[in-house]
């Protein structure tokens, strides 16, 4: 698998003291700088003053967030601020002024002599080159070159670049990123195995806030620091379904309503639901048990075993799979609706005053429902079956959908049983009471 193939690569690459580049394609890293601005899908944005704080508090919460325990370690990467090699030409003005040159026609020359000038092009038919003019290679290359370096003065004579400037090179920013008017730098990490993205940041800030409690992390006067990354979008997501959810139910439950003017026949259907709650949750605890499915079918999977087939991995909470439960809800009650409104029909037909013939006419509607309910939920279940084994792009949010849609449908059988005994029950005391 394309995981295998990636371990491999990291494993032969390896290095003492670098951390590999995560596996990711061209494109979801273009998205990823989209979405947050950096190479990673969660990060901290420190932000600071001056290129010297901020590169020593990058670097110190870098450290500090290694020992995180729901970070991975060899994924903690701060961006190194300062490490680029700059040369540099201070001008002295005083000696300028004596021998009246102006800072410009300084300026000109170096730009010229170092950099080159381009005076013209060469057109070949449909190609253009420019053509630049500048000092050759051995006499701009060094230090000692470029002291060499003649500017003409206003009364024609050449003065070398020694008699008024003094050339350096020093270290400086690689690049200067500005985020409301501060300086800023990422520190990118990736979540520990069994941590969702979430759960990886809440464990790190906590991290961060005790290291600081403690004294182990003191930041710089001036720099402060916040979390970024995709895992801000999911919680926007999350906060919208906390109120998206819960509407739903109630929809489904007023629909329900209308559709058998009674509370109680809607709570019978309506407990599909919890059944087909605790059947998605059921499904996603097995789908990271090693155990479950690790076999092989003779002839027909040859040698590959349903687990590999289904892909079947540790599955963490996310937005996707809370949008699958969502889409759960919308079909767990077909089966009780079905049943129920059949039962609706065969206690219209006549009364029945009596334990026994209740009981009767509950077994006769609900033994011509089975099939009915089977098929309903078979059908849903094996439409679903190949986003289970998709691959590619597009997989890693189509599978954690699915997941608990199939494992609540499975389970949702229970209320071809669960509605008439509870449909029973309701005639049964309406005839001992009343």
């Amino acid at each position: 698998s394309p995981r295998d193939i990636w371990d491999e690569i990291v494993a032969a690459a390896a290095v003492p003291g670098v951390t590999s580049a995560p596996r990711l394609q061209p494109i979801e890293t273009r998205q990823l700088m989209l979405q947050t601005g950096m190479r990673a899908s969660m990060g901290v944005k420190v932000q600071a003053p001056d290129l010297a704080s901020l590169e020593q508090a990058a670097l110190d919460i870098e450290g500090v967030l290694r020992s995180s325990a729901g970070v991975n370690s060899g994924s903690v990467n701060a961006e190194r601020v300062v490490g680029s090699p700059y040369l540099e030409i201070h001008l002295d003005r005083d000696r300028l002024a004596r021998y009246g040159l102006s800072i410009s026609a300084v300026q000109n020359t170096i730009s010229a002599a170092i950099g080159g000038v381009e005076v013209t092009r060469s057109v070949e038919g449909r190609e253009r080159y420019p053509i630049r003019v500048r000092y050759q290679r051995e006499l701009r290359n060094d230090v000692e070159a470029m002291y060499e370096i003649l500017v003409t003065a206003a009364n024609g004579a050449q003065i070398p670049l020694a008699e008024f400037a003094d050339i350096q090179f020093t270290r400086g920013p690689q690049m200067i990123r500005s985020e409301n008017t501060f300086l800023t730098a990422y520190v990118t990490f990736g979540s520990a195995a069994g941590f969702a993205e979430v759960e990886a940041v809440e464990a790190a800030r906590a991290h961060l806030q005790n290291a600081q409690s403690s004294g182990e992390l003191r930041l710089p006067l001036g720099v402060s620091y916040t979390f970024a990354g995709s895992y801000q979008q999911q919680q926007s997501a999350m906060e919208t379904l906390k109120v998206v959810i819960p509407l739903s139910l109630t929809l489904i439950f007023i629909l329900l309503y209308l559709q058998f003017k009674q509370v109680s026949t809607a709570l019978m259907v309506f407990s599909g639901i919890a059944v087909a709650w605790g059947g998605g949750f059921i499904m996603l605890y097995l789908y990271g048990q090693s155990w479950f499915a690790n076999f092989s079918i003779p002839l027909i999977t040859q040698g590959v075993t349903v687990r590999e087939i289904f892909q079947f991995d540790v599955t963490n909470l996310s937005v996707a799979v809370w949008v699958g439960f969502l889409a759960l809800f919308g079909i767990a009650v077909d089966d009780g609706v079905v049943m129920a409104t059949y039962l609706k029909q065969r206690f219209a037909d006549g009364a029945t005053d009596t334990q026994a013939a209740i009981r009767d006419r509950v077994v006769e509607a609900g033994m011509q429902r089975v099939r009915p309910c089977l098929m309903t939920s078979a059908t849903t279940i094996l439409a679903l079956f190949p986003v289970l084994t998709a691959t590619g792009r597009g997989a890693d949010l189509m599978i954690p959908m699915a997941i608990p849609t199939v494992g609540g449908l499975t389970f949702v059988v229970l209320s071809m049983f669960v509605v008439p005994v509870l449909y029973c029950w309701r005639e049964e005391l309406r005839v001992r009471y009343i």
